[in-house]
This record gives C-alpha cells, structure tokens and sequence, in this order.
C-alpha cells in the first residue's frame, strides 16, 4: 500500500503527546503568574466599588435581568444554596484539571489546543482584572443581594479587609465561566457522541451558580465568553483535527477513498 492509500491515522494521533513534566511545569508556572498577577490588583478599593456601581447601571440601562431573581430561587432551601456554593468553591478547577488531563492522555492535538486557548483567555482576564477592577455585586449594598457563602457557607473568602490570599475585586470577567465554557466546548469537539451537547449544561450550571452566589454580574460572564470567542477564532485546532476526533484509525479520509475507488474501476 502505497503513501497515498495508507489509513489515515486518527486526528488526536497525528501530533504527538507533549513531555508530561514539561506541561506540567508550564501550567503550573502560567497559574502561579496568573495568581500574582492577580495581587498586583489589589489596593484600588474606591475605583472597584465606582466600577462596580457602572457595571450595575449599565444592566439596568441594557435591561438584563436582574442577578437577585436567580439569587431568589437558591435562598428557597438552605440545602439548594449550600450546594451552589459548593460547587462555585469546588468545582471549578478540579472540572477544568480533569479536562486538560482527559485531552492529555486522549487526545493530545486537542490538549495543546485548549491549553493555549486557556492559556490566551486567562492572561486577557489578567489584564482587565488589572485595568478595571471590579467589586463583585455581594459587596455592592445597592444590589440588595446576599452574600450567599459567608451567609450559609461555604466559603474560599476571607474578609475583604484582611484577606491577603485573593483579589476579591477582580470580578470581570469570571474565568468561571470562561473556563466552564471552554471546557464544554472542547470536549464538544472532541467527542462524537450524539449526547456530547449536554456537555453545555456545566457552563449553564455554572453562569446559574456565579449569579445567583452573588460573586459575578451578568456582564462578567458575558464579557468571559466574548474572550472565549475572539481566542477561539484565533487559535484553531490543527488541521487534522478540525474536525470531531474519535475516528477509528483503520479509515480512510474522503479523498483516499475517492482514490481507491477509481483506481478499482480501472483494474
């Protein structure tokens, strides 16, 4: 079987797994860049809280629903508002971990590409975390909203005034949702099952969570998926797997096999 013939080999497969320890130095030196880049943040209270009070008029003004009508349906049960809060503390880096970890064993070329849309997404929220910082609306009194985690727990903040561990005005936009939305939808693309959508439900879920917990305007998720949206028509996968990985290796691309047709009609 000559080159032109041979099975084309699974896109995932076709670009090799990057060095284990290699990735694992670069994500964790991009985070721990990330997370003092954060801090450097910190100390413009009065210009979060004028942010905060901007953001807020301008939902008002565009006539976005209002972030307590969400926050309302969690404080019908105790239980419903401990388990948003929950999953707002626990789930969002162990579900994009698990994500990044999945692509790396399974589909590597997929992997590289959503870590550099990761990667591009997170250092745009650095630099508007630095540029515009912003008061989440559970500090803002004007919003009436509760702050669900220090009220019914639990919480991953201190006080504001002393918590030396976080940037609590870093709010736009949520990389919660950025990162929820980015791993929906490589896992969209790097799947083929007919079900791989409902992969959609955990952006939801989480765009519900951020909300109704009171630690994000409606804007910070919209501006998150913007920045999603401009690194993914920028960074694209390679070109052999543009298209929905998990083909069995054994088969032929469209135009080997238009080959070996003809080939068999002139024997």
């Amino acid at each position: 079987m000559n080159a032109r013939t041979e099975p084309a080999q699974a896109g995932s497969d076709a670009i090799a797994r990057p060095p284990l320890v290699r990735e694992l130095l670069l994500v964790a030196g991009l985070f721990l860049v990330y997370k003092f880049g954060r801090r450097l943040a910190t100390g413009h209270n009065g210009e979060a809280f004028h942010n905060a009070h901007r953001v807020w008029d301008v939902e008002r003004a565009v006539h976005l629903p209002g972030e307590g009508a969400v926050q309302s349906l969690l404080l019908h049960g105790d239980g419903l508002v401990h388990l948003a809060n929950t999953y707002y503390a626990a789930v969002h880096f162990p579900a994009t971990a698990a994500f990044l970890i999945w692509l790396y064993l399974r589909r590597p070329a997929h992997y590289v590409w959503a870590r550099r849309v990761l990667a591009a997404v997170t250092a745009a929220a650095l630099a508007l975390h630095l540029l515009f910082p912003l008061a989440p609306p559970r500090m803002l009194a004007a919003t009436g909203l509760v702050d669900t985690a220090r009220v019914y727990g639990p919480s991953v903040y201190g006080d504001p005034a002393t918590d030396s561990l976080s940037n609590q005005f870093a709010a736009m936009p949520s990389l919660h949702f950025g990162w929820a939305l980015m791993v929906a939808v490589g896992l969209i693309v790097a799947t083929r099952s007919r079900w791989r959508r409902l992969w959609l439900a955990h952006p939801l879920l989480t765009l519900l969570v951020i909300v109704g917990t009171a630690n994000h305007y409606w804007l910070d998720a919209i501006v998150a998926g913007a920045l999603l949206g401009l690194a993914l028509a920028v960074i694209h996968l390679p070109d052999r797997t543009a298209t929905t990985a998990g083909r069995t290796q054994g088969s032929l691309v469209p135009a080997q096999r238009d080959e070996q047709a003809l080939a068999g009609a002139g024997r």
